[in-house]
């Protein structure tokens, strides 16, 4: 017997408890464990039931993922043969559910003939979000215990559900209070089983009934995710997974399941989302934080500035639980900043999504002021003002005069350089930047910014902070931009210089999106406002590098005050919600292009790729290479979640992993060819890429 799992008998029953920390992952020793322990118990004829249960917490947190990568995902005994012989037991088997049953843990529970959970539990399968199906019978035997419908929506959203919804559904039997133990409960329903001889339940026996449904209720679903699902791989096969148990008995069902869990695996979309899923974890661990590092305690945090971040910004707080207040000088910008986070929860409330006591409980830990007095005793301050450098200088000397020793003094700046902002401080150790990404109360993305006096333990205190106002924290050095909008300079610069050398922004936008991004790059500085651009490169003029032509066509959309849809027009016209071409921008293009001694010519949807794609993760090596980024999979959680890089190709690096580095190389060396003294300048690629495409390797090396 497997030390993983633990066995052991009380009277008629057998206990198979998993016993593998951190969450008892399915990997090879527990899948051993659990076929000997149940080998064992069916074989002992004074065994009358089985319990699956825990020893150490959390029911099962599903697949070992890292097995896929290695491939011993495949090593016996395998998951679909173990939990057919548990669904096929003669004795009733009982799931014992506490704390998460996930994925593959899920799935040992529906191959179980009842289960018990406590209130608190969340079961749910969440391999679309590893771009899989569940291949260990949950897109079989879910539909048959909670019906087509239920099953459908919860295997293709990934979606967890609580226990009470679970008991609602029909595969979980009895919920119990949240601290009871859930074995106990178990034991006795089992001894309640056994006393009214009630049966051992094969799911083979168990009917689907899709009679109940429309006919063309697949389609219809089908249709209802298609523009969420675009790109990827699993939902699809996830939606032919429940077809099959429609029309299939359960072991053809379970072999069809097979086959498409197969198909997945091998995509670049399952390396993709798999690589992302293990990019999270590893963004938690900091070079020159050690794990064992204490967090300041942070109760009261305080956000300076009442504008569309600052707001923004404190909602995220409000919504975590923590006490508030929000400064402004300006009285009435400040009474203004309020009513925009009410009418914000307002919304949100007659959407269902809130009630009116959590709108009125969040409003009342926010407090205001004008004062800097007022903030004195905040553990955590966030400046939100203003993006110039003197303006966020003047509020760090008055917040280092005001708050007390060891509260953290964080900016919230997007290219301001930390140190000298730290540097205006008499703590320097205390400063950190937390570029949160607008809209702040909605996106996910925290850029972590550690200056060169940072302490460590108020890394791992805003990383803890992080993950209380559910923001996903990525640490980065200091440099204009820090990542995400470092990277984004390049890919935004080979947009605007196509344009001038022929292309359109109907076209580039298309390109753009047909790879995968959630909108193209005009579309995106129109929604941001082609001022905010135009502003940002007047304050770092060092970026152009001396190039006459950079940013051109902004500058012209700037000068005829075409900021973008606040202002109705810029690269498209608007018109509400509605956009179409603007045909001032090829004229403004072609003057600009004839200013600048760039002959126009037709661009390939090919050159249009590949010239924002590869620039930007040419920036990427150099990011690495600098160490502004600890892993190249950090520069990959951070343009997904921020920059709109879709999340089924794993970000640009992965994406480059995934193409080829010396596909990547061989372009920019050809646009560097190609374009003469611009393609000098520009296209050099970074000695990281270099080296590595030239040894055979890619950015997980690094």
């Amino acid at each position: 017997m497997s030390d993983s799992v633990i066995y052991k008998t009380q009277g008629q029953i057998a206990y198979l408890l998993l016993n593998s920390t951190p969450v008892n992952g399915l990997g090879q020793a527990v899948r051993q464990g659990l076929s000997d322990g149940f080998a064992q118990a069916s074989q002992d004829d004074t065994i009358k039931a089985i319990v699956v249960g825990s020893n150490i917490g959390p029911f099962c947190g599903g697949a070992d993922i890292a097995e896929f990568s290695a491939g011993t995902f495949a090593d016996k005994p395998l998951l679909p043969q173990l939990f057919n012989q548990i669904d096929a037991s003669s004795k009733p088997v009982i799931a014992a559910i506490d704390g998460l049953a996930l994925g593959g843990g899920l799935e040992l529970a529906l191959a179980c003939d009842y289960r018990v959970a406590t209130s608190k539990a969340k079961l749910g399968l969440p391999e679309v979000h590893l771009g899989i199906l569940p291949g260990a019978g949950g897109t079989q035997r879910l539909p048959r215990l909670a019906g087509i419908a239920n099953a459908l929506q919860m295997i293709v959203s990934g979606a967890p559900v609580s226990a009470q919804q679970a008991q609602q559904l029909g595969f979980v039997d009895l919920v119990v209070k949240d601290g009871e133990d859930v074995i106990a409960a178990a034991t006795n329903y089992a001894e309640q089983l056994l006393a009214q001889q009630a049966p051992a339940l094969n799911c083979a026996d168990m009917p689907v009934d899709r009679e109940s449904l429309p006919a063309e209720y697949f389609a219809e679903f089908r249709k209802s995710i298609e523009r969420k699902t675009r790109g990827f791989y699993a939902p699809e096969r996830c939606i032919q997974a429940v077809e099959a148990a429609c029309v299939l008995p359960l072991m053809e069902g379970l072999r069809k399941e097979g086959e498409l869990f197969l198909e997945c695996i091998n995509t670049p979309q399952a390396r993709a989302q798999q690589h992302l899923f293990f990019a999270e974890r590893a963004a938690g661990k900091v070079p020159g934080v050690a794990k064992d590092t204490q967090a300041r305690p942070v109760k009261k945090v305080a956000v300076i500035g009442s504008g569309t971040m600052g707001g923004g910004i404190v909602m995220n707080f409000l919504n975590a639980g923590f006490d508030t207040t929000m400064l402004d000088l300006n009285a009435q910008a400040l009474e203004r900043g309020v009513g925009v986070i009410r009418k914000n929860y307002e919304i949100t409330a007659k959407k269902g999504k809130l009630t009116g006591q959590q709108v009125e409980q969040r409003m009342g830990l926010l407090t205001t002021s004008t004062q800097y007095s007022d903030i004195q005793d905040a553990d955590l301050v966030i400046e939100a003002v203003f993006e110039k450098m003197d303006v966020k200088k003047a509020v760090f000397k008055t917040l280092d005069e005001c708050c007390k020793p060891g509260a953290i003094l964080a900016t919230n700046t997007s290219t301001l350089d930390v140190n000298e902002i730290a540097e205006a401080t008499s703590r320097p150790q205390d400063v950190i930047g937390l570029h949160f990404f607008s809209p702040a109360n909605v996106m996910r993305l925290l850029e972590v910014v550690r200056a060169e006096k940072t302490s460590p333990d108020v890394i791992k205190t805003v990383l803890g902070c992080a993950a209380k106002i559910k923001k996903l924290p990525v640490v980065v050095g200091v440099c204009f931009g820090f990542v995400g909008n470092r990277m984004l300079e390049p890919y935004g610069r080979e947009a605007l210089r196509l344009l001038l050398e022929g292309a359109t922004p109907e076209q580039i936008d298309r390109v753009l999106t047909e790879f995968g991004f959630a909108m193209g790059f005009c579309s995106m500085i129109d929604l941001a406002g082609n001022d905010i651009s135009y502003l940002t490169r007047q304050a770092h003029p060092e970026v152009t590098h001396g190039d006459p032509s950079y940013g051109a066509l902004v500058d012209s959309l700037y000068e005829l005050g075409h900021y973008g849809q606040k202002t109705g027009c810029g690269f498209y016209q608007y018109s509400g919600r509605d956009k179409s071409a603007n045909p001032d921008v090829i004229t403004l293009a072609e003057q600009a292009a004839f200013k600048h001694g760039i002959t126009r010519r037709k661009i390939s949807d090919q050159e249009v790729l590949e010239r924002c794609l590869y620039p930007l993760i040419n920036e990427g090596a150099l990011i690495l290479e600098e160490g502004i980024a600890a892993r190249a999979s950090d520069c990959d959680l951070i343009y997904v979640n921020g920059y709109g890089f879709p999340a089924w190709r794993g970000g640009p690096m992965q994406y480059a992993n995934e193409i080829g580095l010396t596909n990547v190389l061989d372009a920019l060396n050809k646009y560097k060819a190609q374009l003469g003294e611009y393609g000098e300048r520009w296209f050099e690629p970074a000695p990281l890429l270099l080296k590595l495409a030239t040894e055979g390797k890619n950015f997980n090396a690094v």
